[in-house]
């Protein structure tokens, strides 16, 4: 079995950016995560680790980016009401950017791009729910964007997926799968928060 990455192949680097250089993105951090019928398998811990990621740039004073997925009144992501609103353990501080988006990726259709540039930011680093989906999105997008994106796996989780025959994938294996598909090319995965550097 090869342990050979796409990203080891093209030369792209191998070791992550620092907090110093990149803004933070913290990606449907949002109530509907916790609870009900989106409720993800591991959220506590993770809400917990983005938390963490969060204080460490704050602390630093680099750019701190929050996006909310709008899906409008009545879903499960309706900003408008409780269940769409940003975690209390994460909301944004004063000053910090709230942007809503409508697709998976948060540079869809959003101001992003133009925020990052803004920033003269090229690197990026990823945090939120929900692995296979809106983490994996935007690291893609970003990458194809010029940015570098890292994604914290601790800062993340997914709930387990339907297979084509009805058997269930589980969420570990979706979470797992997720981040070795997007860390073949796209992006750099770390571990934990203390994986990135100052």
């Amino acid at each position: 079995m090869s342990n050979v990455t796409l990203r080891g192949l093209m030369g792209l680097p191998t070791s992550p950016a620092g907090i110093a250089t990149s803004a933070l993105i913290m990606v449907d951090l949002q109530n509907t995560y916790t609870k009900g019928v989106m409720r993800l398998e591991g959220v506590e811990s993770a809400v917990l680790q983005a938390k963490a990621i969060l204080e460490r740039f704050r602390q630093a004073g680099r750019p701190v980016i929050h996006i909310i997925h709008d899906a409008g009144p009545g879903s499960p992501y309706d900003i408008t009401a409780e269940i769409g609103q940003i975690i209390s353990e994460v909301a944004p501080d004063e000053g910090e950017l709230v942007i809503a988006k409508n697709y998976p990726s948060s540079f869809e259709k959003t101001n992003l791009d133009e925020k990052l540039k803004t920033l003269d930011v090229s690197n990026i680093v990823l945090a939120g729910f929900m692995t296979h989906m809106c983490i994996n999105s935007t690291a893609r997008a970003g990458f194809n964007h010029g940015y570098s994106p890292t994604i914290i796996a601790s800062t993340t989780a997914t709930r387990a997926l339907p297979m084509v025959g009805g058997d269930m994938v589980p969420a570990k294996t979706v979470h797992e799968a997720s981040l070795a598909a997007v860390a073949d090319l796209f992006a750099l995965v770390l571990p934990e928060v203390m994986s990135l550097p100052n």
